[in-house]
């Protein structure tokens, strides 16, 4: 087994995976950058502690192969809906929001584990249905596998994961063979359902949408991020300030810099030829995982790669797009670039399952 572990690996996902990595290291490196400060408290060193860990889990993955991962889905899916229960009674609070557990010196976020238990179990689930006949089952059980987990993330608050868990939903749904225009009445359902959601929204996440409208509205309170992440951003021009040199970051303007700004520090230190460098090893890193799903003939490998796939893609194209003002800010991370323990592991354990897929074939 370990021979064939090692063997039939992807080499090209395993060295993307490691180059975005060490960019994102580099950047975690630049936003804690200060003089003063031991390199231990450095969220770049921290960083490389939780991905140890997710070598390990990555290795154990290959090892033992997604199918009977995706046979224990279930077990998983109770595991996490009950620790997304607990957060909300014992969970730590920060910045207004309830989403960690803590477990000595880690703190765990169940949201973010949560996205890939459901692609399992979905992949279950649809696995092993025979038929590829549309049914009112074949809608109504993924929608409530979902639905459930997405509800307690909303209580959190975490608006952008949950919304999130859908678009996986509806792709994995396409790839299983549901046609485009019942897909799209889902979609439109959701759309008119908008007003009626919005009474549910904080009302931070209300300042938030009204300010992607007109950041200006609010400059010193719920617009003052956005606007000083297009500063950011902006000020880089082609070629950066360089790795280091970058002022917003530097003189600590721009809040929240080492989660979901991290990009804002890439394109002002970087400029737009060291972002689009970036895009493009993530283009590269998500289209090899297509051509693995283009070439898998197991209906499990192809739904799961398809969640992978998918919750990669929305996480890029949401998070660079908030911080350049082309959506509003609902907390999503950079996969590999943010900081975070519960993202890196997430994202590293969604990229085994497809390596594992791939050598299962």
């Amino acid at each position: 087994m370990n021979e064939l572990m090692f063997k039939n690996i992807d080499y090209q996902i395993v060295i993307l995976t490691l180059i975005i990595f060490a960019i994102g290291l580099m950047f975690q490196y630049s936003v804690s950058y200060q003089k003063d400060v031991p390199v231990l408290h450095n969220s770049a060193f921290k960083q490389l502690v939780w991905v140890l860990i997710g070598f390990a889990i990555f290795a154990f993955i290959l090892k033992i192969g997604y199918r009977r991962i995706i046979s224990l889905s279930y077990y998983l899916y109770g595991i996490v809906v009950f620790l997304l229960m607990a957060v909300l009674v014992v969970g730590r609070e920060r910045l207004g929001a309830q989403r960690w557990i803590q477990f000595g010196a880690f703190n765990l976020q169940p949201s973010e584990f949560t996205k890939l238990t459901l692609m399992l179990t979905l992949a279950y689930y649809l696995g092993r249905r025979k038929d590829r006949v549309l049914r009112v089952k074949s809608f109504l059980v993924p929608f409530f596998l979902t639905a459930l987990p997405a509800i307690f993330i909303l209580k959190q608050p975490d608006l952008g994961t949950a919304l999130l868990l859908f678009p996986t939903l509806f792709a994995m749904l396409y790839i299983f063979g549901i046609e485009v225009k019942y897909i799209a009445g889902f979609l439109l359902a959701g759309v008119l359902s908008l007003p009626v959601l919005w009474n549910f929204l904080r009302t931070y996440q209300k300042q938030r949408l009204l300010v992607f409208i007109n950041p200006n509205a609010d400059p010193l309170g719920a617009g003052y991020t956005i606007i000083q992440s297009k500063i950011a951003v902006g000020s880089g021009c082609l070629f950066g300030k360089g790795w280091l040199s970058g002022t917003q970051n530097y003189l600590n303007f721009l809040p929240e810099r080492h989660t979901d700004f991290i990009f804002s520090v890439v394109g002002e230190e970087w400029g737009f030829f060291g972002s689009a460098a970036l895009l493009i090893l993530y283009f590269l890193l998500i289209r090899r995982m297509l051509l693995i799903l283009d070439t898998t003939e197991n209906v499990y490998g192809r739904l799961l790669v398809t969640g992978v796939a998918t919750m990669l893609f929305l996480q890029v194209i949401i998070n660079i797009g908030m911080t350049v003002g082309l959506f509003p800010v609902v907390g999503i991370t950079l996969p590999l670039i943010s900081y975070g323990g519960s993202s890196l592991l997430t994202t590293f354990i969604g990229i085994a399952l497809v390596l594992s897929v791939r050598q299962m074939q």
